[in-house]
């Protein structure tokens, strides 16, 4: 391997990817090391389905939403891959939100309509619904396993160096970038580079230590489950679901998602209230408790699974305490992290974001400001 690179990139999960496909497609040389084999199970970019939920009424969100759904397309087209799957997302429950969404979204040439909750089961008969429903049939399902080898062959197509199986152990700012320690095969080296990009996922706090501040990162072990369909009959959109008050809701841990995974059944899960975890000392089995109560929603709100028949899933949030990503530079760091449980559906857009802050051709939105407030 080169010892002196321009533009490394920490973290070949689903953002280090886009990161690498933006800045080749630039025309400059940028290196991608990821600690782990291609497909590994380890981070948060695993498993065939991910919702690209378009239920946002924050502007910065809702344009990235419009500039997402273009380049997912573009990167369909040029990785000759199917990464959307549209089969519509519905968000219902008692969110107080959904006009705004549906204003916003509506504003940014995004379908949102209401229906009923008679509309709504008429349509979905695998769920249960008793408030109205905002559908949005610009959403659906992204494939992570599909997506990051059309993102890696396509950034090297366009001259970026991925590299697998490099554990970087070590960042430190130098006086003219970076200089890293890593483990390659046993081996240990020391490179250098211009700037670092650091996508780096759960490791991220671990690795940036104290050598720039950002806001607090939490990393959790989530465990949603495929739960087997009971319903041949029924189709599916992606969902959320918004909690209501009172005791038939008590015994909910946070909102809940879901949505159909071809050949392996619906995955619902609570959002980001998984065990607080290391990812290099993860149990990978889901909490009982939590798992108990997601099986006690499935028999009450979804009617078209089989809550006894389930395959329990493993993957890591990221988390910062506002749920807005940190998309910025700091001297040779541009840093990339917090996605909150919510930012694969960005994947293309954060990768331009990243790859405007390593050429200098522009900021990221100021909520994703690594020096922004602090929320105690």
């Amino acid at each position: 391997m080169k010892t002196s690179l321009d533009t490394v990139i920490i973290g070949g999960g689903a953002m280090g990817s886009a990161a690498a496909w933006a800045i080749a497609s630039r025309g400059r040389a940028v290196t991608l090391l990821e600690q782990f084999s291609p497909g590994h199970r380890n981070g948060a970019s695993h498993g065939a389905t991910r919702n690209f939920n378009p239920g946002y009424s924050d502007p910065d969100y809702v344009a990235m939403l419009a500039e997402a759904v273009r380049l997912w397309d573009e990167l369909e087209t040029d990785g000759g891959e199917r990464l959307l799957a549209r089969t519509g997302i519905v968000n219902h429950g008692t969110d107080p939100q959904l006009g705004d969404v549906q204003g916003a979204l509506r504003g940014a040439g995004l379908r949102a309509d209401v229906l009923s909750a008679a509309e709504a089961t008429e349509r979905w008969r695998g769920i249960r619904f008793d408030q109205h429903v905002l559908h949005m049939p610009d959403g659906g399902q992204l494939n992570p396993d599909a997506a990051l080898p059309v993102l890696q062959r396509l950034a090297a197509d366009r001259g970026a160096d991925i590299r697998h199986r490099i554990k970087v152990l070590d960042l430190a700012v130098a006086d003219d970038g970076v200089r890293l320690t890593v483990d390659a095969a046993g081996r240990t080296e020391v490179l250098t580079a211009r700037q670092a990009v650091v996508t780096a996922g759960a490791w991220t706090s671990k690795l940036l230590g104290g050598l720039s501040p950002f806001p607090r990162l939490t990393v959790t072990q989530e465990q949603p489950a495929h739960f087997a369909v009971a319903d041949p009959g029924a189709s599916w959109p992606g969902f959320n679901h918004i909690p209501g008050r009172g005791a038939e809701y008590a015994y909910w841990y946070s909102p809940v998602y879901g949505m159909p995974t071809p050949g392996e059944g619906i995955k619902a899960g609570w959002h980001g209230v998984g065990p607080v975890v290391d990812p290099d000392r993860r149990s990978f089995t889901p909490e009982p408790a939590q798992l108990t109560a997601l099986q006690r929603y499935a028999r009450r709100w979804l009617p078209g699974v089989d809550a006894d028949s389930l395959t329990d899933i493993s993957c890591t949030y990221t988390t910062t305490l506002d749920e807005n990503f940190i998309l910025d530079r700091i001297g040779p760091l541009v840093i990339g992290a917090g996605f909150s449980g919510h930012g694969f559906k960005f994947t293309p857009v954060v990768g331009r974001i990243l790859a405007d802050l390593a050429t200098g051709a522009g900021p990221a939105p100021a909520i994703f400001s690594a020096s922004r407030p602090r929320i105690r």
